[in-house]
C-alpha cells in the first residue's frame, strides 16, 4: 500500500515540516488547518464563526484534492483557544457536517498558531475506491 502526499493550491501551504494530508489506501489523515486565507496566508480576522468558515472551506479543499468529501470523515479533532467559542463553532460545523456526523473531539488548548481561535483536522475514509 503506497503513501501519496496530497497538495492542493486552494488550501493554505503548509506553515511547517508536515503534508496538507496524506492518503494511505483508503484512509486520508488531513493536516489540522486554521483559518489561513490560502491566497495571502493571512489568517482571516473575525469572531469563531468567521474562523471556523475559513477552516471548513480550507479541510474542503483538502478533501477534495484528494478524491474525499465531508461525507467521507470518520473522525475529527477541534482545538479551540476558548470553550465559550464551542457553540459558535458548532453552528458553523453543522452546516458543513449535514447528517454525517463524524466521531469527535474537542480540546481547549493554550494557543495555536498564527492566532488563531480554531484549528481543525479530520481523517476520512473511502467505503469504495
Amino acid at each position: 500500500m503506497s503513501r501519496e502526499i496530497v497538495q492542493t493550491n486552494d488550501a493554505p501551504a503548509p506553515i511547517g515540516p508536515y503534508s496538507q494530508a496524506i492518503k494511505h489506501g483508503k484512509e486520508l489523515f488531513c493536516s489540522g488547518q486554521i483559518p489561513l486565507d490560502p491566497k495571502t496566508m493571512n489568517v482571516i480576522e473575525g469572531d469563531v464563526a468567521v474562523q471556523t468558515e475559513q477552516v471548513c472551506k480550507n479541510l474542503s479543499a483538502v478533501l477534495s484534492a484528494a478524491g474525499y468529501s465531508f461525507d467521507d470523515i470518520v473522525k475529527t479533532t477541534i482545538f479551540l483557544i476558548d470553550m465559550n467559542d464551542f457553540q459558535a463553532m458548532n453552528e458553523v460545523y453543522a452546516k458543513y457536517f449535514g447528517n454525517a456526523k463524524p466521531a469527535r473531539s474537542t480540546v481547549a488548548v493554550a494557543g495555536l498558531p498564527r492566532g488563531a481561535r480554531v484549528e481543525i483536522d479530520c481523517i476520512a475514509r473511502k467505503v469504495s475506491s
